[in-house]
């Protein structure tokens, strides 16, 4: 992607085992893990996954909080929770996320209909968590 317009770049999740967390994403999410081997070896400070062409989540493990000097009060978010990250699929991906979380046994919400979002009225969405406890809900507009 060239252009500067203005999107979400990423994301960042505290874990407790990024690794672990990588394979849920990857497998039950169906996102492309980043960074996998590099942060097994200590070549970097977390992995990541990527959602699509434009956004990536960042795995930062819960030991990196001493090391949140960024702004005056920055440690004190690790752990701190974050209502949801909504995930806007279309229709066919949204029901093959759902048949993964089900097949990788991670329970999943009721589906919810005609809720507001940032594109208006989505179809259905549902919800469920990763194995941090962070919550996701997923949505199809179509």
């Amino acid at each position: 992607m060239t252009d500067n317009a203005t999107r979400l770049d990423h994301v960042v999740l505290w874990v407790h085992d990024p690794v672990a967390s990588a394979a849920f994403y990857e497998k039950a999410v169906g996102m492309a893990p980043l960074r996998i081997a590099d942060y097994a070896a200590g070549a970097v400070s977390f992995p990541s996954v990527r959602l699509n062409d434009e956004t990536i989540f960042d795995l930062m493990p819960f030991t990196m909080t001493e090391r949140m000097t960024m702004l005056p009060g920055a440690t004190e978010s690790s752990g701190h929770p974050v209502n949801h990250v909504c995930l806007a699929l279309p229709g066919d991906d949204f029901q093959a996320l759902r048949v993964r979380l089900e097949e990788q046994t991670v329970p999943v919400s009721d589906f919810s209909y005609d809720s507001f979002g940032a594109r208006g009225t989505a179809r259905r969405s549902f919800y469920f968590r990763d194995p941090d406890g962070n919550v996701f809900e997923a949505r199809h507009y179509e």
